[in-house]
């Protein structure tokens, strides 16, 4: 399965319309990205993409309240019936916050607005 994550935007599944959205760049297998939104001021990623869709990255958000968060995180895709992307997550937060965990997030619709995220890329 080919996904090439250029361009797209996601957003937590369970999260409502305040959450952080994260936008995705690709370039060959190198994928970096950033996030703002909800309680997360600036967030960034960098990592790389496998020929299967699954996607390995390092991450990093400054949060509202001044606290900086890094982990990492490997991301399987699903492909959805109407062709959007729905990543699984297992993710490992590290530092005095250290948690293991999952998660899901959803590609947003192209109809969908865009929420200013400040700086991109």
């Amino acid at each position: 399965m080919l996904i090439h994550y250029d361009g797209r935007r996601f957003r937590k599944v369970t999260a409502g319309p305040d959450a952080p959205i994260a936008h995705y760049r690709q370039q060959g297998d190198l994928l970096w990205g950033s996030s703002a939104g909800g309680d997360v001021r600036r967030g960034s990623l960098t990592g790389v993409a496998a020929p299967d869709g699954t996607l390995t990255f390092a991450y990093t958000m400054v949060l509202t309240s001044g606290r900086t968060v890094a982990g990492h995180c490997v991301s399987v895709p699903e492909i959805l019936p109407d062709g959007r992307v729905r990543l699984h997550e297992t993710w490992e937060r590290y530092g005095p916050d250290a948690a293991t965990g999952t998660s899901c997030i959803e590609e947003l619709a192209a109809t969908d607005p865009l929420i200013e995220q400040g700086p991109s890329s």
